[in-house]
């Protein structure tokens, strides 16, 4: 049987890049998906199909995670057709990088919108039904920069910190209701961020890690999972780094 056979999961920012490998990989071990995404429906709409063709199922939910109102409706509506969440993936995250001196007011302010109070609200909203269960697993998708100096990055370098943070704090509330609460801390990878990087500052990094190489989103997907299992059932409040030994 499929670990996560006839269990629901939901990953916010599902519709690319480490995302998509998220959703992938719960819905090859048997998971209902809801795909979370904002902006790029085509996108989503082939992380659906995508998902269908591992064997799974899915559901396409468009919200902001910058919005309470829009975050509670979709896990609600995810929840009364389903009948439950068991999963909870915070993974929808923006970088605006800059200089801290230099940095608009408006940037700082999304980036922690995005990345902190959009994992609060996604929280709140899934744990409202996870305890009424007294069971679920959430995990959250921090960063090395919520951990070690990131020059340009402040704001970003600020959410990831306060994520990590968040992670241990809720944990530690919501381990005798039968939920667990853990992060995962990717290093580089050859998707997202090191996508659109110049190839230059790309190969630097790579050098400095000590597998020699930049991560696959698959290889943190199945960290995620492994968090989301009962495997994990003794792991609480833990961030997992995924990082070739970068953070060593």
């Amino acid at each position: 049987m499929r670990r996560f056979e006839g269990r629901t999961v939901l990953v916010t920012g599902g519709s690319r890049g480490l995302g998509r490998a998220i959703a992938e990989a719960f819905a090859a071990e048997g998971a209902h998906v809801g795909i979370g995404y904002l902006a790029r429906e085509a996108e989503a709409e082939k992380v659906l199909a995508a998902v269908r063709a591992t064997g799974g199922e899915g559901t396409l939910l468009r919200f902001d995670v910058r919005l309470p109102a829009e975050v509670e409706a979709a896990v609600q509506a995810l929840v009364a057709a389903r009948g439950g969440l068991d999963v909870l993936v915070n993974n929808a995250g923006v970088a605006r990088d800059g200089p801290a001196a230099l940095m608009p007011a408006e940037d700082f302010t999304e980036v922690l919108s995005v990345n902190l109070a959009g994992a609060f609200h996604a929280t709140r909203a899934a744990l409202r039904h996870m305890l009424a269960a007294r069971r679920g697993a959430i995990v959250n998708v921090a960063s090395l920069a919520g951990e070690r100096a990131s020059p340009g990055q402040s704001n970003y370098a600020a959410s990831k910190g306060g994520l990590l943070a968040y992670t241990r704090t809720v944990a530690a509330e919501v381990a005798r209701g039968g939920v667990r609460v853990n992060a995962v801390v990717p290093g580089l990878l050859t998707a997202g961020l090191a996508a659109r990087l110049d190839r230059r500052v790309v190969e630097a990094r790579r050098q400095a890690i000590p597998a020699g190489r930049l991560g696959e989103p698959d290889e943190v997907a199945r960290a995620v999972l492994f968090l989301a299992s009962d495997e994990a059932s003794y792991v609480i409040g833990q961030a997992l780094a995924v990082d070739g030994g970068l953070a060593l």
